[in-house]
């Protein structure tokens, strides 16, 4: 690497807060119209301002961005505040498939997208909490 090289935070790379909003908006307008997410949309309330808005927060932060969620809510321990939720593997597999399509269409780096998917995904298998 060159002297002038620079990493810049995944949240620099993909866009920065506009394209994470974007992300979570088309995240969560899937889960509320995929027939196939229908099971995990159900464990969400029915207005979905809340969880979009915190899951906003909660990625620009895990994305190298301003940490917005910790400073509004303190650290995430986002297991214990998802206890109250019956997370199966169904749940977790349609919350991934629209995480997933939310990202292909919001990101268009390949690279990145598959950057930022591996660890989702090891953190949505960590989320599940029901057999």
């Amino acid at each position: 690497m060159s002297k002038t090289a620079q990493t810049i935070p995944l949240y620099e790379a993909i866009g920065g807060e506009d394209t994470v909003k974007a992300l979570t908006t088309r995240f969560y307008v899937l889960m509320d119209s995929l027939p196939e997410a229908a099971h995990c949309r159900a464990l969400h309330p029915q207005d979905l301002t809340t969880s979009r808005d915190k899951l906003t927060d909660y990625l620009m932060g895990w994305l190298g961005g301003p940490p917005v969620y910790v400073e509004k809510y303190g650290h995430p321990m986002l297991r214990r505040r998802h206890f109250g939720a019956a997370i199966d593997a169904q749940a977790r597999d349609e919350w991934l498939l629209c995480f997933t399509r939310a990202l292909d269409e919001t990101v268009d780096h390949p690279q990145l997208r598959a950057i930022i998917l591996e660890p989702i995904t090891r953190l949505a298998h960590h989320m599940q909490n029901m057999p």
